[in-house]
């Protein structure tokens, strides 16, 4: 609980825009509102809007004309979902899904898997990358298997 808000309680939305701030200051130092507007491909006015809102939880110091830092806790959640989205991405493109795609359902399923799921997907992919052959293997497999089967699409 932080200044009232239980902490797994914020919307998909806010768990973005926090995502979206760390990954911003972590490339440029700093993120503005227009920097987040372009990642999350919104106006700038819906940014300041959530903006606003983070800061009164206490998740962001929101500036006017200079952008948003992240507070401790605004940090902690948002290091905690951009783990499950960079844990989840490397474990779709070690199945062969394209980047694009990947990167589409890592945003969506960080959001609804539980975190023992996400924990152990990590544990399966250090597992493949310190067993190379084992990751070779399984992709030998699973090409044949996608030649064998066609999936229909919906």
């Amino acid at each position: 609980m932080h200044n009232g808000y239980a902490v797994n309680e914020l919307s998909r939305t806010a768990e973005d825009y926090l995502e979206a701030i760390l990954n911003i200051t972590q490339q440029k130092g700093y993120a503005r509102t227009k920097d987040v507007a372009c990642e999350l491909d919104l106006s700038p006015s819906s940014v300041v809007e959530m903006f606003r809102k983070l800061d009164r939880m206490g998740l962001i110091e929101y500036r006017r004309y200079e952008g948003v830092i992240l507070k401790p806790a605004g940090r902690e959640i948002a290091e905690a979902i951009k783990f499950r989205h960079d844990t989840l991405k490397e474990f779709l493109l070690r199945i062969r899904v394209p980047e694009e795609i990947a990167d589409n359902d890592a945003c969506f399923m960080e959001h609804e898997l539980h975190p023992e799921t996400v924990r152990q997907i990590r544990v399966l992919i250090e597992v493949l990358r310190n067993d190379p052959d084992l990751c070779d293997r399984i992709q030998k497999s699973m090409a044949t298997k996608n030649q064998e089967n066609t999936i229909p699409k919906a």
